[in-house]
């Protein structure tokens, strides 16, 4: 009898032992990463293969990111393509069945998105243009509060008995957000022109009332030549562009050489969270992105 007592009691504590195990969690970007922490708390152990601080087209396939692959209970991704250069690889190459796409520990946030820019045709001689529309909607916080209602959801049905408590988590985070998204409104110029480096803050200027004049990529990751530069002079000097955002891994030389032409102010900003040293979760990102319109005022 005692033995029996014995074996209930070590099978009840192994029991409550694999209910208590945090939920193994892989993203793509760091933005992922932090809004996931904060719905799942300790119900959560978050990965991101991407550090924040590269180009997010372009991060380096490491082996760490199979491994984590591999113990996944859930695989989140920005999706319209952003990672296509590395995500569905490493995702094949992991041979994890239930993180795989249209399987239950798959997520692709895209799926509630308008998306912008959404291409009439794809060719190579466009540059690297994505089918489904532009992919870096996580720079405007409204889609940032959809992607935290998401997760929300998914991590709910995964961990049905912790359901009501990331419920919560996620409404006081977007209670925060919205918060924000006044204060950031007041703070931001209306109607203020600005080139950029590549074409990522469309969603962010257009939920802010801001005017991209131009990109220094004449096509989506191609350099431009001298001639386009001056062309792009040229107009921010006809249409007064004072503001120039680098997104933090391109190269200073061409945004100073506009800057010295055209009187423009150059700010390096992040799109992702990591980009630069202010930007440590996915509000201070976005105060980033909102402190550089400011500043140009």
């Amino acid at each position: 009898m005692k033995m029996k007592l014995l074996i209930l009691i070590i099978a009840c504590l192994c029991t409550v032992a694999l209910q208590a195990a945090p939920l193994k969690v892989v993203v793509t970007v760091p933005d992922l990463a932090d809004i996931t922490r904060r719905i799942g708390g300790d119900q959560v152990d978050v990965f991101a293969m991407a550090s924040g601080r590269e180009d997010p087209h372009n991060v380096p396939m490491r082996p760490s990111s199979i491994t984590k692959l591999q113990q996944a209970d859930l695989f989140i991704i920005i999706g319209l393509d952003l990672e296509h250069s590395y995500a569905p690889a490493l995702l094949a190459e992991s041979h994890n069945q239930k993180i795989q796409r249209g399987r239950s520990g798959f997520l692709d946030l895209s799926g509630g998105v308008k998306p912008m820019e959404v291409p009439t045709s794809v060719d190579r001689s466009l540059g690297e243009l994505h089918a489904n529309g532009n992919p870096h909607y996580n720079t405007d916080p409204i889609y940032g509060q959809m992607m935290v209602r998401v997760i929300a959801d998914k991590l709910a049905e995964l961990v049905p008995a912790q359901a009501a408590q990331f419920k919560a988590n996620a409404a006081a985070y977007n209670a925060l957000l919205s918060a924000k998204i006044v204060q950031w409104r007041a703070r931001i110029p209306q109607g203020m022109k600005f080139v950029s480096y590549h074409p990522d803050l469309i969603y962010f200027a257009a939920r802010f009332g801001l005017q991209q004049v131009g990109t220094i990529q004449p096509k989506p990751g191609i350099e431009p030549g001298p001639r386009y530069v001056d062309e792009l002079a040229a107009r921010m000097q006809s249409q007064g562009v004072k503001l120039i955002v680098k997104e933090s891994f391109y190269s200073d030389r061409i945004p100073s050489e506009l800057a010295k032409r055209t009187g423009a102010k150059v700010v390096s900003v992040p799109i992702l969270v990591n980009g630069t040293s202010a930007a440590k979760d996915y509000i201070s990102m976005i105060d980033a992105l909102v402190d550089a319109f400011a500043s140009a005022r």
